[in-house]
């Protein structure tokens, strides 16, 4: 039987998947009633020590204060180029390489959106290629299903490194970055999936796809080893770097005629994005953000800051947010026709896209800190997240692992909040049963990633730049087996690997 501090400790997460998927109420409206019934349940009923009350929120709001900074610079960034024609140019050289519309597909799908996750995140990328690929010829439905089916892989070191950076605050994450790159390899096989997406339709649908698949699987190939191999220079690299190198290795081969198909086939094309820029132009941008966060990853680092009650905080000198506005701002005002325009439009749209994420994770981050510290009380009573873990203290756990990552980024739409919410009790169970904790988070961290193909608000969101409503049965029908195939393939590495 179910004792009533164990049920009470999983109110919070009841109410939350109560409100947001049966009210269907906003993620922020959710986020905030959740906090307030946390908030009370570890006041009266766990009577936490006033003090720490006030250390939960703090933290909470630090944490939240890093991902505003990051989500700000990248929103401002990404706005300018798309003032300045960048995003459209760099669409057209991709595009322009190879006349076959599977390969046209899948580079803007795999590595271009996987270079958009790891440089912006928070859902920009499938926003960003969907309409991208409207314009080679996809139906709206297809567009949004392979758009969501890329943003997946990439998302563990996606808006240069916020899942592990920001989801894993507090914990002990040095080694997860290497641990989730080599299991995050199982993203190969994502392209396929593409793939089979595309040609479904088609009346030699297996002919189209044989003769395409050795291209995918080296797509596939191409991006996660290189993602892999770049890890050591931190989390905030292997999905921009891999994706770059993955680009240029692909597109190396295709010139040589290397895995691409023999029979080239063309898709009616209903727009065809036009060069204004330069190589150059179109590229610079991208290149100095590369150089930018290399350095700043070398010289700064961080400051750690104590205030009354006990509120101790690191705080990253270098964060990615500062790149993207270092970088960001002297190419809208030395590049733009309308140079003062262009940055402050960008920064005003940045400071409105990035008040409600801000906002959203400062909740769920002060429940997660409501909860670790609800221990420390007046009732006797263990932590809330001590209790929810010990429900997952099973010889199964790596493989439940990715499932409940993936379950995280379905319901919230961020691998970042994911990690949030769930890292903590994850990281309870694993030491408590004397797992290493660290492969745990890693699985699922990639199971994560791998659920934000399914996640409701990404999925909206493309739904709503590409004109289509009321489809998320079809899209999600769309998604969900190669999501399911992954997340096994993933749970069962995790059982191989602890």
């Amino acid at each position: 039987m179910l004792s009533l501090p164990f049920v009470l400790s999983i109110i919070p997460f009841a109410v939350f998947l109560l409100l947001l998927l049966w009210r269907k109420m906003t993620l922020l409206k959710v986020s905030a009633l959740t906090l307030v019934i946390t908030a009370a349940l570890t006041l009266f009923y766990w009577k936490i020590i006033p003090a720490l009350l006030l250390v939960s929120f703090a933290k909470g709001f630090f944490v939240a204060l890093d991902i505003f900074l990051i989500i700000l610079g990248a929103i401002f960034f990404l706005e300018v180029l798309r003032d300045l024609k960048v995003i459209d140019n760099i669409s057209y050289y991709l595009e322009s390489f190879s006349k076959d519309y599977r390969i046209q597909v899948i580079i803007l799908a795999w590595f271009f959106e996987n270079f958009l996750e790891g440089t912006a995140g928070f859902g920009t990328a499938s926003v960003i290629v969907a309409p991208l690929l409207i314009g080679l010829g996809l139906s709206p439905l297809k567009a949004i299903i392979i758009s969501l089916l890329g943003n997946s892989t990439s998302v563990v070191f996606g808006a240069a490194g916020t899942p592990i950076r920001v989801g894993f605050a507090g914990l002990d994450y040095s080694t997860i970055p290497q641990l989730s790159a080599w299991i995050n390899c199982i993203g190969f096989i994502v392209p396929i999936f593409m793939l089979l997406t595309l040609v479904a339709d088609k009346q030699d649908k297996k002919k189209q796809f044989w003769e395409a698949l050795p291209f995918a699987i080296w797509a596939g190939i191409a991006f996660v080893i290189p993602s892999a191999l770049v890890v050591f220079l931190g989390q905030e690299f292997p999905s921009i770097l891999g994706s770059v190198i993955g680009l240029l290795l692909v597109l190396l081969t295709t010139k040589l005629g290397i895995f691409s198909p023999k029979n080239i086939r063309t898709a009616h094309e209903i727009w065809e994005p036009k060069q204004t820029l330069s190589y150059f132009r179109a590229f610079f941008p991208y290149c100095l953000l590369i150089i930018a966060l290399i350095l700043g990853k070398i010289f700064l680092g961080s400051i750690n800051f104590s205030i009354p009650l006990d509120i101790n905080h690191k705080f990253n000198l270098f964060n990615p947010g500062f790149a993207f506005l270092i970088v960001g701002l002297p190419v809208a005002l030395f590049w733009g026709s309308t140079r003062h325009k262009i940055a402050l439009q960008a920064i005003k749209v940045a400071i409105k896209s990035s008040i409600e994420p801000f906002l959203v994770i400062a909740s769920i981050s002060i429940v997660v800190q409501l909860m670790i510290n609800s221990g420390q009380n007046l009732s006797g009573l263990p932590s809330s997240i001590a209790l929810i873990a010990k429900n997952f203290e099973t010889a199964m756990l790596p493989f439940w692992a990715p499932f409940i990552g993936a379950f995280g980024s379905f319901i919230t739409g961020s691998a970042t909040i994911s990690n949030i919410m769930f890292g903590n009790f994850l990281n309870f169970a694993s030491q408590a049963i004397n797992m290493d904790s660290a492969k745990v988070l890693a699985l699922a961290l990639v199971g994560g990633a791998l659920g934000n193909m399914t996640a409701l608000a990404d999925m909206l969101a493309a739904e709503a730049v590409v004109g289509l409503k009321n489809h998320e049965r079809h899209v999600l029908k769309g998604v969900i087996i190669p999501c399911l195939i992954c997340l096994i393939l993933t749970g069962i590495i995790g059982v191989l690997i602890i």
